[in-house]
């Protein structure tokens, strides 16, 4: 018998628990349709458009991402 009240409490405790989470993201729903979030109840917000980089831009990256690199290998073969 023990164990059955064991187990009828924990029951309890999990539906309050529950009933807690519900309240909490109830709160976040209106908190997010007052700031107009659009938030659709999906894991993942709505994305907006996606942005294109210019092979140009790509370029100008990778070419400082190079010098970068090169610059902290030509100071690791000083301390060296």
């Amino acid at each position: 018998m023990d164990i059955l009240k064991a187990l009828k409490k924990e029951e309890a405790k999990l539906e309050k628990h529950a009933r807690n989470t519900m309240k909490h993201l109830a709160a976040v729903r209106a908190t997010l349709k007052v700031f107009g979030g659009g938030w659709t109840g999906s894991a993942k917000p709505v994305a907006g458009k996606k942005r294109k980089l210019s092979a140009a831009g790509r370029a100008r990256i990778s070419k400082a991402a190079k010098a970068r690199w090169a610059k902290i290998r030509a100071a690791k073969a000083k301390a060296a």
